[in-house]
């Protein structure tokens, strides 16, 4: 069975959107990471103090079958349409393990 990771990095307090959105599509979960970011539409300042904006990653491992519903839906609910909101991509993953209901799917597969 092929699988895929969806990468979606948003504003902070957001991820649990993208989770939610994602599930409510067919995933069976996600990781929430807490990181940093800087782009051409995130330099702000507070009193002459440059703040760096804290993101949100959230990775989703996928059937790949499963990708292009999970990603409209993630991209319509974090409003990823829209200058600033966030991104998101998707990676092919090459190998799985650990991931119990990810082996059972690939073995009912064949």
């Amino acid at each position: 069975m092929k699988t895929s990771l969806i990468v979606s990095i948003v504003r902070r307090g957001w991820g649990s959107t993208v989770l939610e959105a994602a599930v409510q599509a067919g995933a069976r979960g996600s990781t929430v990471l807490v990181g940093r970011g800087g782009g051409i539409n995130e330099q702000e300042k507070i009193f002459g103090v440059s703040i760096e904006p804290e993101k949100e990653i959230v990775l989703t491992v996928v059937r790949a079958d499963l990708v292009d519903t999970i990603l409209a839906e993630i991209v319509r609910a974090a409003e990823l349409n829209e200058t600033g909101k966030g991104i998101a991509f998707v990676m092919p993953v090459e190998k799985i393990v650990g991931v119990a209901h990810f082996m059972k799917q690939a073995g009912a597969a064949g």
